[in-house]
């Protein structure tokens, strides 16, 4: 091994295998497998982090049965995670072996959460909030900064905007509901009749039954909708919104003719992809200790049951995010 590859702390102190949930081919949920694997070691400006809690999202099913942007398996798929910090590598300076750290690995080369131990650039990540344990910060990151990138980088949302959430109830929209309205947003949301009083607990203004409802037209002069949903959804969006308005959507791939239709209308349409992102999850811990952002829990299963965790993901009925433990809380 290179002497630059290794981490600065020293060699033996940590195993030199861990556990992990990989697959061998695509397919559902029962090609996922908990397996014995060589543990990673920090290269340059990387940290490993001991795995407490590591969320699923819907990626990780689409990845599972497709391989979407990763390929062909095998792989360990993953991408946020709460834990401590086993090793530094060279040139780290934000972190020491020790602290407890939340954060995404880089969406979506970086897969590899679903495990005992990951490697991952240390501007991926931020200090846990001492506030909440691994479980809860666990759940935040990819859906949060998805949540972060989209209302506040892309949109620029302000004091004051009315916004649209679709899936209000999901793991981004719930998130994306409390975002909003920590930055003074008027928010309504969309969500079956079942979530609405969760989605109002959240802080929505005005929550839409999409089931009886058409919300292209019950809202108007929208500033921001924010879409996790795609398809035609895109296109309906663009109808609320404000002459100037902006519609972002986390499914990077457009309905047939929506720019045109966007620049017709006058407003503007972007597909968004999230990125590990060191001042999204500053700004993310800042919201969490401050008592304005919360993830809900859905379920936790151990990592031997990631299974059973991609099957209650894909039913398309849970509110919030389920965990998988990597270890004991």
């Amino acid at each position: 091994m290179n002497s630059l590859d290794a981490g600065t702390t020293p060699a033996g102190t940590t195993p030199a295998t861990m556990r992990a949930v990989r697959q061998e081919r695509l397919g559902g949920p029962e090609v996922l497998e908990l397996v014995e694997v060589p543990r990673p070691s920090p290269g340059i400006s990387e940290i490993l982090v001991r795995v407490h809690a590591a969320s699923v999202n819907p990626t990780d099913w689409k990845h599972r049965a497709t391989g979407r942007f990763l390929g062909q398996p095998p792989f360990v798929l993953g991408w946020d995670l709460s834990g401590v910090v086993e090793e530094v590598g060279l040139g780290v300076t934000l972190f020491s072996p020790g602290d407890e750290v939340f954060g995404m690995l880089p969406y979506p080369e970086g897969a590899g959460a679903h495990a005992e131990y990951a490697v991952g650039p240390a501007r991926a990540f931020a200090h846990k909030p001492a506030s909440v344990d691994h479980v809860q910060a666990g759940a935040l990151p990819l859906a949060a900064l998805t949540a972060w990138q989209s209302l506040v980088d892309t949109a620029g949302l302000r004091a004051g905007d009315r916004v649209l959430v679709h899936a209000a109830a999901g793991g981004v929209g719930h998130l994306a509901v409390q975002i909003a309205k920590a930055r003074g947003a008027y928010v309504i949301g969309t969500a079956s009749a079942p979530k609405h009083a969760f989605v109002r607990e959240l802080g929505a203004d005005e929550v839409i039954d999409y089931r009886e409802t058409d919300f292209a037209e019950a809202v108007r002069d929208a500033d921001v909708v924010l879409d996790t949903i795609g398809g035609d959804y895109q296109l309906r969006s663009l109808r609320t919104l404000r002459h100037g308005g902006v519609l972002v959507s986390t499914v990077p791939v457009a309905a047939e003719g929506l720019h045109g239709e966007a620049e017709r209308l006058g407003v503007r349409a972007a597909l968004i992809l999230v990125e590990d992102d060191h001042a999204g999850m500053r700004a993310i811990a800042d919201l969490v200790e401050a008592g304005q952002l919360r993830a809900r829990i859905a379920g936790t299963f151990p990592l031997a049951d990631a299974a059973r965790a991609h099957e209650a993901g894909e039913t398309d009925r849970t509110a919030g995010k389920l965990v998988l433990l990597a270890a004991p809380e």
